[in-house]
């Protein structure tokens, strides 16, 4: 069931961002009176899954979900028409559109994904306003447990007080800081330290086999009981906490190892408040493993309830929420171009953490979360935005640097400059879709 969401959240999203791109494409190359040969959702590799001709224009969707395309007459594009291009030049082909035309035409594609993801952002601040958790709430600190954070000096307790230079008030400002972070300064058990981040921290974090970051500290609470744990007939209710074993105070979840050792094979008295916040006592198993057999469960508002930490709300009115959604969106152009930085800078291993297709798959929430599901492609409409402006051949960015080029200095590169440019850009796009999905599985296979 958890695949099924995941993956018809991802197509989902990917599916709109897509056709939302090629129709930045489409609309103003009708605006000009340009012909558009084809518009296709995902590519269409000897076959397609459904094609229909509208006037000029085939719309298709494609077998391999890798993206979309739209063909416009008389541009030197991934086709590679050569034999279209070695005919005279037609009025309707983009090739004998005015280079300003020529321009917004490429233009439209990162126009719309800007767009939308702002809009969603706007849409977002009104519907659901803004929910965080106020890291000084956080009484015991944060759970530490990647060993990319404990093996430069952080340990579980850790209260984050700034990352460089800027004060951390809000536990989202922690990972939009990160990225570009050279020292953390905490606070451990009243002494504020300050911890130093080795230059290649993100690489290090990257190779990691976790991918947990600074968790919240929160108690044991009872999700699912596996049919096959030895506890599967204990009564036990979804939203139950464990509070202590043996009378072994259990605080936190991650103080469960330490609870139970030396406790394997053994029956023991559990102590477990109830939703109600009635106590009961239950005798239950473990393993062999010290395990319980026990899916654990995340309820932020009952956590929030018993004092684990405090959550920030903010409603915005519709007018409030331009301002809010704006802030969201340059906060995320800000943030990625970091995260670009950093990947092209060979030092700090950030590269080791590009991924591709399953690294986007992984990003989405096991559960239909609607506010979650329209930030992710906010996110990835932005993503894409960027990714397509970089100056490579066969990008948008590729082609808008030629015709500034072309702009600037009143002459056209030839069609055959063109071409060489085209394919030495695929062969660009392929290594590094390539590198990033093999990157992927590298993961899979090393974690």
């Amino acid at each position: 069931m958890e695949f099924i969401i995941k993956i018809s959240q991802f197509l989902l999203s990917l599916s709109l961002l897509i056709v939302l791109h090629e129709l930045g494409h489409f609309i103003p190359a009708k605006l000009f009176k340009t012909k558009v040969e084809k518009f296709y959702l995902f590519f269409d590799v000897k076959f397609s899954l459904f094609k229909k001709k509208i006037g000029d224009t085939v719309y298709g969707i494609g077998w391999l979900p890798l993206g979309g395309y739209v063909k416009i007459a008389g541009m030197i594009d991934e086709s590679m028409d050569k034999e279209q291009m070695a005919q005279p030049p037609q009025p309707w082909e983009f090739r004998s559109k005015p280079a300003w035309q020529r321009l917004i035409i490429m233009l439209g594609g990162v126009t719309v994904n800007f767009i939308l993801a702002y809009v969603i952002y706007v849409a977002i601040s009104f519907a659901y306003g803004d929910s965080d958790v106020k890291v000084n709430s956080l009484k015991d600190g944060y759970w530490i447990d990647n060993p990319a954070l404990l093996d430069i000096g952080f340990k579980t307790g850790d209260k984050v007080l700034a990352i460089n230079d800027t004060p951390i008030v809000n536990d989202s400002d922690i990972g939009f800081n990160l990225i570009s972070a050279e020292t953390v300064t905490i606070n451990r058990q009243g002494e504020e330290k300050v911890i130093e981040l080795p230059e290649d921290f993100l690489g290090q974090y990257s190779s990691s086999k976790s991918k947990r970051n600074f968790e919240y500290r929160i108690p044991f609470m009872v999700g699912e009981v596996a049919d096959s744990s030895l506890n599967a007939k204990k009564d036990l209710k979804r939203g139950d906490i464990i509070k202590s074993i043996n009378n072994r105070d259990l605080t936190y979840f991650d103080q469960l190892d330490l609870v139970t050792e030396g406790l394997e094979n053994s029956t023991v008295n559990v102590e477990v408040l109830r939703e109600d916040n009635s106590v009961v006592n239950k005798e239950l198993q473990l393993d062999a493993n010290g395990k319980f057999g026990i899916l654990p469960y995340m309820n932020p508002t009952r956590f929030e309830e018993l004092g684990y930490y405090d959550i920030f709300r903010k409603e915005y009115t519709f007018a409030e929420s331009f301002a809010a959604g704006g802030h969201k969106f340059t906060k995320t152009i800000s943030n990625y171009f970091d995260q670009l930085k950093a990947i092209f800078s060979p030092s700090t291993g950030a590269y080791k953490g590009l991924g591709g297709f399953k690294a986007i798959y992984d990003q989405f929430s096991p559960v239909w979360s609607w506010p979650y599901f329209w930030g992710l492609t906010a996110f990835l409409s932005i993503m894409l935005a960027i990714l397509n402006l970089l100056p490579i051949p066969a990008l948008d960015g590729g082609h808008v640097m030629f015709l500034l080029y072309e702009m600037i200095s009143g002459r056209k590169p030839s069609e055959k400059f063109l071409e060489r440019a085209q394919v030495i850009g695929f062969f660009i796009l392929i290594a590094l879709v390539l590198f990033a999905n093999g990157n992927d599985v590298f993961k899979a296979i090393t974690n």
